[in-house]
C-alpha cells in the first residue's frame, strides 16, 4: 500500500467521526445543515485524496471530483455566514453557479486533470483555468472574512459573537497557506501555488472542528432557550 495519503487518511477518519457526531447531536437548522454539508464536503474531498494517494486511483475523473467537491465549499461557507447574520436574500444561490459552471466545464476538459505528486502531507494537481478558478474560489472567503470581523466588533448578541469568533479564527488559520503561497510567487516561487489546494484542505480540519463547535453550541442555546 502506498502511505502517501496517511494525513488524509487520519483528516479523513477525524472529520467522519464530527459528521457523524453532528447528525446525532446538532440540531437541523439552517446554519447546522450547512455546517453539516461543508464538513461532509471536507471529508469527502480527504477520501478522493486516500483513494488518489494511498489507493493509486488518480485517473482524471477522480481528480475531477476532487475539485467539483472543493468548488462548493467558499460558496456554501458564505451563504453559512449570511445565515448566522440573518441576511434574508434569495440571491445569495447565485454563489452557486460559478462551482457549478466548473463543474460542468472541467467535466468537458477532463484529460487536462492531472495527480502530479502525493506526498505525505500533500496532493498537486494540474487542472485549466487555474487563475480563474482561483479567482471565484478566494473571492466568497474574503468577503466571509470581512463579514465575520465586523460581527465580531459591532454585535452584541453572545451567541452570534462567540460562533463568529470561533468561525473567523477558523477561516484566518486556513488561509494561511495560501497568504504564504502568494508572498512565495512574488518571488517566482510556485511550488506551493501548485498544492494549495490540497494544503488549504488539510489547514481546513480546524475549520471542521470550528465548524462542529459552532453547529453543536447553536443547538445547545437554541435548546435553552426552549427549555428555561
Amino acid at each position: 500500500m502506498n502511505w502517501n495519503g496517511i494525513v488524509s487518511l487520519f483528516i479523513g477518519c477525524i472529520e467522519l467521526l464530527l459528521l457523524i457526531n453532528l447528525l446525532s447531536f446538532a440540531g437541523k437548522n439552517r446554519f447546522n445543515v450547512l455546517a453539516i454539508i461543508l464538513v461532509a464536503l471536507l471529508f469527502t474531498y480527504q477520501t478522493l485524496e486516500v483513494l488518489m494517494c494511498m489507493m493509486g486511483y488518480d485517473d482524471a475523473f477522480v481528480v475531477y471530483l476532487a475539485f467539483v467537491v472543493i468548488s462548493f465549499l467558499p460558496p456554501l461557507s458564505l451563504m453559512l455566514v449570511a445565515e448566522l447574520l440573518k441576511y434574508k436574500n434569495k440571491l445569495q444561490y447565485l454563489l452557486l453557479l460559478p462551482p457549478v459552471f466548473f463543474a460542468v466545464y472541467y467535466k468537458i476538459m477532463i484529460s487536462e486533470f492531472v495527480l502530479t505528486k502525493c506526498t505525505i502531507l500533500y496532493a498537486a494537481y494540474h487542472y485549466p483555468l487555474g487563475d480563474l478558478f482561483g479567482a471565484f474560489y478566494y473571492l466568497p472567503i474574503l468577503i466571509s472574512i470581512i463579514l465575520l470581523i465586523r460581527t465580531v466588533n459591532k454585535t452584541s448578541d453572545k451567541k452570534t459573537k462567540i460562533i463568529s469568533s470561533v468561525l473567523l479564527f477558523a477561516y484566518i488559520f486556513s488561509c494561511i497557506p495560501v497568504v504564504t503561497a502568494f508572498i512565495l510567487m512574488a518571488y517566482k516561487n510556485y511550488t506551493l501555488l501548485s498544492m494549495i489546494e490540497s494544503v488549504m484542505c488539510k489547514f481546513a480540519f480546524v475549520y471542521a472542528l470550528c465548524l462542529s463547535f459552532a453547529a453543536i453550541y447553536n443547538s445547545k442555546k437554541k435548546d435553552e432557550r426552549n427549555n428555561p
